[in-house]
């Protein structure tokens, strides 16, 4: 199961329609070696012996070009995915320097590094009591694009910006990595002494689970991208508090979490976001 589906509010020139996307989902995979807990990545489901086997190449811990791992699955989550697995190595196939464990989340758009578990990512909600008008988030985008100097020169890279409940511009920075132009963002709010009034934050690549997390960490209630969320990106802004905007573009956007953050026009008819599976916890405005 590499998609599903949610719902989401769709928002055009201030008219509201419910719409159901498919998106593509994102799980942990937990990868133990020969019993040893090696690391967690944040995969889509499928192929996990092929990743397990070309991740453990990419890393030179097993460099034996014949070598076929045989995984054990030690779990999977509700709907059936594999969650964690264990592969079984040769001492003399392993890599001298091996040391067990590779200390590092590998996250499916390369950043949350350092950490050995989800539940060293764990933080509480975000506590906010803004409301974000809607209409104010094209303007955001506009006013980020016209500092993507890097981008208009190279077309190489991603931008992240940081504006406050008024659409006042706070920052904006580019990098190579989206998690890293985030990362970037926060600092300067940090350094200036901005991150307080930081609300909003905009993002020019997908939202993956990592966002969600880097954003939550620094306490701000809105985030919004112009391209897909991936599934358990918006699972985690539900539960933090976030509301999550995607597809961003041409005075259009898709609401997929906390829609009740935002001022915009009263819909006809109840809304909804959330996993379509799971409609009893989905979120209606």
């Amino acid at each position: 199961m590499s998609v599903e589906n949610y719902y989401g509010i769709f928002c055009q020139d201030n008219s509201l329609s419910q719409v159901e996307d498919k998106l593509a989902v994102e799980v942990a995979l937990r990868i133990a070696v020969n019993k040893v807990p090696f690391t967690v990545t944040m995969q889509t489901p499928g192929n996990e012996k092929n990743l397990v086997r070309g991740l453990l190449f990419t890393e030179n811990i097993i460099r034996d070009a014949s070598w076929v791992p045989e995984l054990e699955i030690c779990e999977r989550n509700s709907s059936g995915c594999i969650t964690a697995v264990n592969v079984s190595i040769s001492p003399e196939l392993v890599l001298a320097d091996f040391s067990g464990k590779r200390n590092v989340i590998s996250s499916s758009s390369c950043g949350l590094c350092g950490k050995t578990s989800l539940e060293d990512l764990t933080i509480g909600m975000v506590l906010n009591q803004d409301l974000l008008k809607v209409e104010r988030v094209n303007d955001m985008f506009l006013k980020m694009r016209q500092h993507q100097k890097d981008f208009k020169q190279s077309g190489g890279t991603h931008a992240a910006g940081a504006f406050g409940i008024d659409g006042v511009l706070l920052s904006v920075q580019e990098d190579i990595g989206r998690h890293n132009a985030v990362d970037k963002v926060i600092g300067e709010l940090l350094i200036t002494g901005k991150l307080s009034r930081a609300k909003c934050l905009t993002v020019s690549g997908r939202i993956s689970y990592e966002i969600v997390n880097k954003v939550k960490s620094a306490g701000i209630p809105f985030l919004a991208s112009v391209s897909a969320p991936s599934s358990l990106a918006v699972d985690m802004a539900i539960e933090a508090g976030i509301t999550l905007m995607a597809f961003c573009r041409d005075n259009k956007l898709t609401i997929y979490s906390n829609p009740q953050q935002l001022v915009m026009h009263d819909p006809n008819d109840l809304m909804a976001c959330g996993r379509v599976k799971d409609s009893s916890i989905c979120q209606k405005i």
